[in-house]
């Protein structure tokens, strides 16, 4: 199919020209051909922070573990995680921290992947569980690879914390991913970050991506703004003295990543070529990439956290799904899922077809990824 970049690009543009964001990056593969364009004050190979477009990779290097035999999603977390076997869960999300009741079953890795752990952000008011996991450090919020926990420590801190639902019941964003990342590293014998690289990173070609900005691609990382008061746009995160440059105590599979637009691709061609990168190497099976894809909120999610988040979407692996019959106004099925420093990546399978824009600025710019996905329809349509 022809990709129809210029309206991309303008949509784009225009969000550019009006200052919502210094620059962006913007990336198109479908049908065998790649359209890529740089906006504004942004290079076309921009290395950025992924945020929390650094989970499918996780969700997708869980998958390769347990084909391996390392690991099943069904099996109970305390397997390598014995400091969050018997888990005491709140009566009420927003109770006391000594106000609990007995977990009803154990935390399964399949909890982990879609979020239904049972601790996670919450927008439903106050929440003293998670004011509590703040002052341990091991809270929500940006991702910091200045955290000084390893991951020992993070997880014992952790361990503190009563859930705030039942294990399986309800899609509580972010904190199961910490958990996933000393999983995974536990189950393998090997720190998170050479597992990565050596299992998904290395065999996809992805040389500007890792816990820590490649040494090669110092000079391509673009700082990290963010609105200040007077309307304009001050450095959240800069370059020379970025957080990312130095290799982090704690490699986070929440968001610790950084990347380019085409590397990102790379990872999502694999996932629509069947789980085989571009040499022809079988990286997933078929079967792990469907469960990976598939929406596993049933019944769907009821928190306000959910709702804000989600908007009537379903979540697979480490992914959101989004599927005509959810209302969302989407034409055909997509999955995929953005950072909150300014990132997006949507895959449409039935299109073969994957697309990223990347930005650098927290919170993201919501009309300028609105637009470029509205703009995405569209070229998609044509």
């Amino acid at each position: 199919m022809v990709i129809d970049g210029e309206r991309l690009r303008s949509a784009v543009g225009a969000h550019v020209a009006a200052g919502t964001v210094p620059g962006a990056v913007l990336a198109v593969a479908a049908g065998g051909r790649t359209y890529a364009a740089a906006v504004g004050e942004m290079r076309g190979d921009a290395v950025v922070r992924l945020s929390s477009m650094t989970k499918p990779l996780m969700a997708a290097l869980t998958l390769m573990l347990a084909e391996d035999g390392l690991l099943s999603t069904g099996d109970g977390i305390e397997r390598w995680i014995p400091e969050l076997a018997d888990r005491r869960v709140l009566r009420r999300p927003d109770g006391a921290l000594d106000d609990t009741v007995p977990a009803e079953r154990p935390i399964t890795v399949d909890d982990l992947l879609t979020m239904r752990m049972g601790l996670g952000l919450h927008f439903d008011g106050p929440c003293p569980v998670l004011e509590e996991a703040s002052a341990l450090g091991v809270g929500v919020g940006p991702p910091d690879p200045a955290c000084p926990l390893t991951p020992d420590e993070w997880i014992a801190r952790f361990a503190r914390l009563p859930l705030m639902y039942q294990p399986g019941t309800e899609w509580t964003y972010d904190l199961a991913f910490g958990v996933l990342g000393v999983l995974l590293a536990r189950a393998a014998r090997r720190p998170l970050d050479v597992l990565l690289h050596d299992r998904l990173l290395r065999p996809l070609g992805m040389t500007d991506t890792g816990f820590t900005v490649p040494e090669h691609a110092r000079d391509r990382l673009v700082p990290c703004l963010t609105p200040d008061e007077r309307g304009g746009l001050v450095t959240f995160d800069g370059t020379d003295g970025s957080r990312w440059n130095t290799p982090p105590a704690f490699p986070d599979a929440r968001g610790g990543l950084v990347s380019t637009a085409s590397d990102y691709l790379r990872f999502a061609r694999m996932l629509l070529d069947d789980g085989r990168a571009a040499d022809g190497t079988r990286l997933l099976s078929p079967a792990s990439i469907t469960a990976m894809t598939t929406d596993h909120l049933d019944p769907p999610p009821r928190s306000a956290t959910a709702r804000a988040l989600l908007q009537g979407s379903g979540w697979g692996h480490g992914v959101e799904v989004v599927t005509p019959r959810h209302g969302t106004g989407a034409r055909t099925r997509r999955y995929g899922w953005g950072g909150g420093l300014g990132t997006v990546w949507y895959s449409f399978p039935e299109r073969d077809a994957a697309a990223v824009l990347l930005t650098q600025c927290i919170p993201p710019p919501g009309p300028l990824i609105d637009a470029f996905l509205s703009a995405l329809y569209r070229a998609l349509d044509a």
